[in-house]
C-alpha cells in the first residue's frame, strides 16, 4: 500500500518537482512527488508530498532524509496524515501533520455545539481537560459567592 510522506521546510522559491526528484534519486522507488505551490504566484509554499510504495521504504526514506540540509534548510520528513473529508476532522488540514495546524483550527475547537436532543445540558458538556482544574475552582468560587 502506498505511503504518502510530508516533506516540509522547503525553500519558498521556484522549486520544481524535478529538483526534488534529483535530491531523492538514491532514496529508493518513488511513486509520485507533488510540490505544493501558491495559486497566484506559483511559488512553493514550503512543503511537498512524496509517495513511496510501502511502509518499509517510507521508514527508510524518513531515516535517510529527515534533517538533511537542502538549499540552506533542514528538511522535515514524516508520514502524512490522511486527507480529511469535510469538517469532521477540525484540527487538521489536508495531509498536514498535526504539529503544523495554524490559528484556523483554534477557532473551531472553541465553538460549542448543542446536544442532539435540542437543549443544552451541563451533563453532556465535557470541559477541555487542560482547563478542568481551573474550571472546578471557578465553579466553587461562584457557588460560595452565591451562597453569601
Amino acid at each position: 500500500m502506498p505511503i504518502r510522506l510530508y516533506v516540509g521546510n522547503l525553500p519558498k522559491e521556484n522549486l520544481e518537482r524535478q529538483t526534488l526528484e534529483e535530491l531523492f534519486a538514491d532514496g529508493g522507488e518513488i511513486v509520485s512527488i507533488k510540490v505544493i505551490k501558491e495559486r497566484k504566484t506559483g511559488k512553493c509554499r514550503g512543503f511537498a508530498f512524496v509517495t513511496v510504495p510501502n511502509d518499509e521504504l517510507a521508514d527508510a526514506f524518513i531515516e535517510k532524509y529527515n534533517g538533511q540540509s537542502f538549499m540552506d534548510n533542514d528538511l522535515k520528513i514524516e508520514k502524512a496524515l490522511p486527507r480529511s473529508k469535510g469538517k469532521e476532522n477540525e484540527g487538521s488540514a489536508d495531509n498536514k501533520p498535526a504539529t503544523k495546524s495554524k490559528k484556523g483550527g483554534q477557532k473551531k475547537r472553541n465553538n460549542r455545539s448543542s446536544s442532539s436532543s435540542g437543549g443544552s445540558s451541563n451533563e453532556s458538556f465535557q470541559p477541555d481537560p487542560r482547563w478542568a482544574d481551573q474550571l472546578a475552582q471557578l465553579k466553587e468560587m461562584l457557588a460560595a459567592s452565591s451562597n453569601n
